[in-house]
């Protein structure tokens, strides 16, 4: 059995830090029921629901882009 210990409050101050300098967020919100069915659909696509949402609006923003070339 492996025991993981909690982070130490320098662990956690560092991934923050680290999170701060390196990601942005967006926050979203989505009717009741619906984040269930996101996150069903990015585990039937092996990816956390935060990739999805990362290739959901890359593969869109592509899309888009060729629509307006055309």
């Amino acid at each position: 059995m492996i025991n993981i210990s909690p982070a130490s409050k320098a662990q956690q101050k560092a991934v923050i830090k680290y999170m701060k300098n390196n990601y942005d967020e967006i926050k979203t919100r989505v009717p009741k029921g619906e984040k269930e069915k996101f996150q069903e659909h990015a585990a039937s696509m092996d990816e956390s629901l935060n990739a999805f949402t990362n290739r959901a609006m890359n593969e869109t923003m592509q899309r888009d882009t060729k629509k307006a070339d055309s």
